[in-house]
């Protein structure tokens, strides 16, 4: 069932999603070569608990970390570990936080050091399908018409979308209906009405589409070991314009002033 929320509902998936984006942000400032993910992760859980809120992911279907970290070839779900991140690495960051019983959720691909052209264009890519997707979250539209933007941008760079794992809706559940898919074909699917909230979340692969899942039970890689970049926002559907709830203009400051990311986004 697809729940439209209240406007004090999205005022407190607003502070969640904030808390998110501050979470991520700090850790835009702390990351460089030779930290390991799994010091990204302490840092991130100690700023969430600080701020009076919960990791949404720790616990969750048993995921046993705050963070999502993700590098290079995988796509999402990896887990944090002593892996220390090296220069040309590109890092996707997913967090959730719980406060206030709701929900928020956002990822950011981050560029370490002297990333390759390829890596570059891919990250470029996948941010703007992402603002292409959130053009389409408006009232009236279906999940398959914003899909099918995001598909479209994709593919026109010779990138390709995920297909087993999509974006959901959110609230006070971490996933609830319905599911936002980044492919689909247009005016196909559930139909957008303002006061849903929904995270979009491409996961665009270099390579081939298709994916598999480690023996961890989490961490999806591409088939063909080229890379992959994710970005999301949790975003309100308005009757005009899409409204986002969670923010990477503080993670983009925080890039700005840290020299071992390549600015790509800011360009």
């Amino acid at each position: 069932m697809i729940y439209l929320k209240t406007k004090e509902e999205i005022k407190l998936i607003r502070e969640s999603s904030l808390l998110v984006s501050k979470t991520l942000a700090l850790v835009a400032s702390k990351i460089r070569p030779g930290i390991s993910t799994l010091e990204l992760d302490r840092i991130a859980e100690t700023f969430i608990r600080n701020n009076d809120g919960v990791p949404a992911f720790k616990g969750f279907e048993g995921f046993p970390n705050t963070l999502c970290v993700s590098v290079n070839d995988v796509v999402v779900h990896g887990i944090p570990s002593d892996y220390k991140i090296k220069d040309g690495d590109i890092v996707s960051v997913d967090c959730g936080v719980l406060k206030e019983s709701f929900y928020g959720d956002s990822c950011y691909t981050f560029e370490v050091g002297d990333v390759s052209e390829q890596k570059k264009l891919l990250c470029k890519i996948a941010k703007e399908a992402l603002t292409l997707g959130i053009e389409k979250a408006v009232e009236g539209n279906r999940i398959g018409t914003l899909g099918n933007v995001i598909q479209n941008h994709v593919e026109k760079y010779g990138f390709s979308v995920v297909r087993e794992l999509n974006g959901h809706g959110i609230g006070r559940d971490l996933h609830e209906e319905p599911e936002v898919r980044n492919y689909g074909k247009p005016w196909r699917g559930e139909k957008l009405h303002s006061g849903m909230v929904i995270a979009i979340e491409p996961m665009v692969n270099a390579g081939s589409r298709k994916i598999y899942q480690m023996e961890d039970g989490w961490t999806v890689k591409t088939i063909d070991g080229k890379p992959a970049a994710h970005f999301e926002h949790t975003v309100m559907v308005g009757e005009d314009k899409a409204e986002v709830l969670s923010t990477f203009e503080i993670i983009e400051e925080q890039i700005e002033k840290n020299n071992f990311l390549w600015q790509n986004s800011l360009l």
